[in-house]
């Protein structure tokens, strides 16, 4: 990698932080007026889901780990109870994500898994988020058994679902 290609690459996850915790105070300064007795309630928390696939994509693992867990707390209820069960789908496969990045396959492979056996699916956001994994799986752990079931599972997916993955 050249030196140019790095502090790009640096410059890139600095700009992610700022536009991040500037949009981040925009957010809730704009629906902090909001009260439950009105029609229409915008849920202030869903920028932490939105800010989850920038800091995943721009390699920011333990930022996008840190979120995916608060998104997860957040949208389970008291007894269990998944409140936001897509959103936990996403959440689920950046953990999966940043496990694999860190050489954790069995954890990779537990929140893999997990995500794609969600009754409620995001599936767009599924699709991105579930490439990412199967690209990291395959450059990090190809030779693995487990990785090559996961791999699996994915392909028999998008037999299943037309556009899932790339064919």
């Amino acid at each position: 990698m050249l030196l140019a290609d790095l502090v790009g690459e640096v410059r890139a996850r600095s700009q992610a932080r700022v536009t991040s915790g500037r949009a981040s105070r925009t957010w809730s300064s704009r629906w902090s007026w909001l009260s439950v007795s009105v029609l229409f309630v915008v849920d202030p928390a869903k920028f932490d889901f939105y800010s989850i696939n920038c800091y995943r994509l721009v390699g920011e693992d333990k930022l996008a780990r840190t979120l995916a867990e608060e998104v997860l707390r957040a949208g389970t209820d008291f007894d269990g109870t998944e409140r936001s069960p897509m959103r936990s789908t996403g959440a689920r496969v950046t953990l999966g994500v940043t496990a694999a990045r860190e050489g954790d396959l069995e954890q990779a492979l537990i929140h893999g898994e997990r995500a794609l056996q969600d009754d409620r699916q995001s599936v767009p956001s599924l699709i991105m988020t579930s490439r990412e994994l199967a690209a990291v799986m395959r450059l990090r752990c190809n030779k693995e058994p487990t990785a090559q079931g996961y791999l699996k599972n994915l392909q028999e997916l998008g037999r299943e679902k037309p556009g899932f993955l790339p064919s």
